[in-house]
């Protein structure tokens, strides 16, 4: 048989599309090989011919030197990375007759060969494993690294093979269309069930009871908190401990979250499922398109990597304003669309994101026990690095003080990740409790559009003047009137309140001041 046909995929931003694997070769032998690969292959794709000649070879088949002809369909899609190896010599090896099956449409192959026939790991493999799903493709044939991830898609099997030998041999033996093996399975509910383990907690913060507050509010309701404060005053160490008091991901935040890793090559291949809310800390030497997500063939960037989790940026005015101002539209849209003149891919990027700034290039502005040396336009020029529009978009921003000796060296214990956790997890089920019952398909009153805040926001007589008092001397803009109800909804949450009451308002006003006293 001069013909044969295999199913691979190929993936784009993070869903994967399916492709066609046709082999053909000319029965008369040659004096060499001619090994022609067409349908828009890169680089990787096109060197792929030497490994997969040499892996059949080393994997003890002895094929002529002929025309060989592989075509990647659809044509018009631009194929790359190294997944198509194993169904290119899967087709080969089948053209040549060595594999009885004839009809591989039941099956689809993803690995990258090593020359001595071994199946190695390929990025993307979730997005591969639910694309099968939804085209009713039963089996997936995939490098045995790759197989917790997949088998969290229920509905395909999974068969994880180590050699090109492993593969020939699974393929001979399926008799009536059914494989003599049986599917890789993982636990979903185990995997996500464990409880986490942090290696910080906030006991180890002395004082700052006003920002452990503040942090508290922020992570009930998945909100953007800006803390200002001197150097050493604990910044950096109350944001690296705020994924200790997170709420835990639902299975399908924990699937979207585990596509994007999985598409960017960062997935712990051990865990296959990502089981806690990722933490992103880029460097401020980052780049946009690093911020973003970017490249040829747009792959995902931090805002991304952090999808149902926390972006945290310390030394925020260090960042370039560049930089800076490419975050506005994913804060607000909660996604990120790249363009390319090849394509055009969207990426999700719903985070939280904390940032930590000094209030001044020196340090010490308003702080009471240093000099600032700073005169008014260079701490202008500093806070202005930061935009009006960029920290409109930040519901929460508290001053950080230095923490008082007392504070630091008092024998009074702090309290702990677990209770300060314990009241976030009581407020996120009342959130999810809210919107469930009202059909909504949001985790947390940050998501709520303008329409949602109308219904679960409403305030008396008395919380009305307040926020139209505040509104007015502040000179708040509408979007930082819909934050503050985002937020004081939140902190109604916190006190299992069932309306946003004055006293709710008022703290949520409260963390809106800091933007008139440096921003002003």
């Amino acid at each position: 048989m001069a013909h044969f046909r295999a199913l691979s995929a190929a993936v784009y931003g993070i869903d994967a599309n399916l492709i066609d694997v046709e082999v053909d070769y000319s029965g008369t032998t040659t004096n060499e090989e001619h090994f022609h690969m067409v349908g828009l292959p890169d680089a990787a794709v096109r060197e792929s011919r030497d490994r997969v000649r040499t892996a059949i070879k080393n994997s003890g088949y002895l094929i002529p030197p002929t025309f060989i002809t592989v075509n990647l369909a659809p044509a018009d899609l631009k194929k790359e990375g190294s997944g198509f190896d194993l169904p290119i010599a899967v087709g080969i090896l089948g053209a040549y007759n060595a594999i009885t099956l004839r009809d591989l449409s039941p099956f689809l192959l993803v690995g990258e060969l090593g020359l001595d026939g071994k199946v190695r790991a390929v990025p993307g493999m979730l997005p591969v494993a639910i694309m099968a799903r939804e085209k009713n493709i039963p089996n997936l044939i995939l490098p045995a690294d790759n197989a917790p991830e997949a088998a969290v898609v229920e509905g395909v099997n999974i068969f994880p093979v180590t050699s090109l030998l492993d593969v020939v041999e699974l393929l001979n033996s399926t008799l009536l269309g059914q494989v003599q093996r049986p599917p890789f399975r993982v636990s979903t509910e185990e995997l996500l069930g464990e409880l986490q383990q942090f290696t910080v907690d906030f006991k180890d913060v002395r004082g700052q009871q006003t920002a452990k507050r503040a942090l508290e509010v922020a992570a009930a309701g998945s909100h953007n908190i800006l803390m200002i404060g001197p150097p050493g005053s604990g910044k950096t160490m109350l944001a690296k401990r705020l994924p200790s008091i997170l709420a835990p991901l639902s299975f399908d935040e924990a699937l979207e979250t585990t596509k994007i890793h999985s598409v960017a090559g960062v997935l712990d291949a051990a865990a296959g499922l990502v089981t806690h809310r990722p933490f992103r800390s880029p460097h401020h030497t980052i780049s946009d398109a690093g911020l973003i997500g970017g490249g040829v063939v747009p792959r995902p960037g931090e805002v991304s990597l952090a999808h149902n989790g926390l972006l945290f940026l310390d030394e925020l005015p260090e960042f370039p304003r560049n930089v800076l101002e490419v975050l506005r539209q994913p804060l607000e849209d909660h996604t990120v669309t790249i363009a390319r003149a090849s394509m055009s891919l969207s990426f999700p990027a719903r985070f939280m994101l904390a940032a930590a700034m000094n209030p001044c290039p020196c340090g010490y502005f308003n702080d009471k026990s240093r000099e600032c040396m700073c005169t008014p336009p260079m701490i202008q020029r500093y806070v202005a690095k930061i935009s009006g529009p960029l920290l409109d978009r930040i519901d929460i921003h508290i001053e950080v003080p230095a923490v008082h000796y007392k504070e630091l060296r008092g024998g009074a214990a702090a309290e702990g990740s677990a209770e300060i956790r314990d009241r976030v997890l009581a407020a996120r089920a009342r959130q999810q409790e809210r919107f469930h019952s009202h059909g909504e398909k949001i985790y947390s009153n940050a998501q709520m559009t303008t329409r949602q805040i109308r219904v679960y926001c409403e305030l008396g007589a008395d919380a009305e003047r307040l926020l139209e008092r505040a509104m007015q001397q502040q000179g708040l803009t509408a979007r930082a009137h819909d934050r503050i109800l985002k937020v004081a909804r939140t902190v109604a949450d916190l006190d299992a309140a069932e309306r946003v009451t004055v006293s709710h308002l008022a703290e949520a006003i409260q963390y809106r001041t800091l933007d008139r006293s440096y921003w002003s």
